[in-house]
């Protein structure tokens, strides 16, 4: 079943509430800017001090992991160190496809439990950096690079830990256009100011570079009362943006339009105060993939066939909610997905033809119209596959 979404705030302007992205917008008091260091220093207090295990959390808002997960990303998972997989927080699997080689930066990167996993799956020649601002995480995470440098067998670690803060990756040293892919796992909602970790995300890639990442998300405006509770703040609600804003706030800053990958209901019935604290208000755990096109890229309607060379997605590559490519199906495309398969990392993976204009006259073609592009985590069936092109169930 379907949920409704709330529109009750549909028509304000992109305020610059804690729960938004905290930049000055006309119509609007930056009420959130000036308690950003506030913000940050609870959370650091909250995942430095009191949250020591998974037991310390007090909802499960920040461990949902989707219940399938390709057989090379758990061999990658179960090779992390226990006391850093015991330090696990996040809201999802932040492990994109087509990694080999690939240099990766994870913001809000913790003890290192995703960066060790990443690390596994770039390869020896690709490399992951982990961004932190809480001291005690990072001491964690440095202790155990040698230690996944030898599981591993790599000749040098390739992995490394710099402390900072999401939205000022300038002041970390990290550089424009370095790395290929940004990921993050339940964090962005934690910063007082999600427009500049947006900015500098899209600053830091590379052209063609994707920024995929979970997090919680809202059905709507997240209330002041909910915004000042600190334990809300640590457990991921509090700082949670209606998702609307983000496909608002991604487009302002340059990005393509998030692509919806997956989406879980937060169940809060385990935490009666909490749940009378939010009300109605419904929270779902998301992941969406961002991608920074090369400036005046051409955006056409293409038809598309999937090779099958993605590690550990031969048969089949999920790539968002609507949009499951079946090796050697054709596949017909909205503009902007053409534009990425070209662009990205994944252009050397399809092969890429104009879109025909009498569709149903190629007997290979399975999908005979472009889908467009999910957004919503909110419109069901949540938890679903996502639509499949292929011979098992054409599109």
């Amino acid at each position: 079943m379907a949920l409704t979404l709330n529109n009750n705030t549909k028509d304000r302007p992109l305020c610059c509430t804690m729960s938004s992205c905290c930049s000055t917008k006309d119509g609007c008091s930056a009420n959130g800017q000036g308690n950003g260091d506030k913000i940050h220093d609870e959370v650091k207090e909250y995942y430095g001090k009191k949250v020591k295990t998974q037991k310390d959390l007090e909802t499960k808002a920040c461990l949902m992991m989707p219940s399938k997960i390709p057989s090379h990303v758990k061999q990658a998972l179960s090779a992390v160190h226990p006391e850093v997989a015991a330090r696990y927080y996040g809201c999802g699997l932040v492990v994109p496809e087509c990694l080999e080689g690939a240099h990766v930066l994870d913001l809000g990167s913790g003890t290192g439990h995703d960066c060790f996993a990443l690390a596994k799956l770039v390869g020896e020649k690709g490399h992951v950096t982990g961004i932190d601002m809480t001291d005690e995480q990072l001491d964690v995470a440095r202790e155990y690079v040698d230690y996944h440098r030898d599981k591993f067998g790599y000749s040098k670690p390739n992995t490394d830990f710099v402390k900072g803060y999401i939205e000022k990756l300038g002041e970390a040293g990290l550089e424009d256009s370095t790395f290929d892919i940004i990921v993050s796992n339940c964090v962005v909602n934690l910063s007082p100011d999600k427009a500049a970790v947006l900015r500098e995300g899209y600053r830091v890639l590379k052209p063609g570079g994707e920024l995929y990442f979970s997090d919680i998300y809202a059905d709507r405006d997240v209330p002041e009362h909910i915004r000042k509770d600190k334990v809300m703040w640590g457990e991921c609600l509090a700082g949670a943006l209606w998702w609307e804003d983000l496909v608002t706030l991604a487009k302002e800053v340059g990005f393509c339009t998030p692509r919806l990958v997956s989406a879980g209901l937060v169940n809060l019935d385990d935490n009666k105060p909490m749940k009378d604290l939010v009300g109605d208000i419904k929270f779902v755990s998301v992941t969406y993939r961002l991608f920074k096109l090369p400036q005046n890229t051409s955006k056409e309607p293409a038809q598309v066939v999937y090779n099958g060379s993605v590690t550990g997605h031969e048969t089949n590559l999920k790539f968002d909610a609507l949009h499951t490519f079946q090796e050697g199906d054709v596949v017909e495309v909205d503009a902007e997905l053409s534009a990425i398969l070209q662009e990205s990392r994944f252009a050397d993976d399809f092969t890429v033809r104009p879109a025909s204009k009498k569709s149903k006259a190629d007997p290979k073609l399975c999908c005979s119209g472009a889908k467009g592009v999910p957004t919503n985590p909110f419109e069901g069936p949540l938890d679903k596959e996502s639509s499949s092109c292929g011979p098992k169930g054409c599109c």
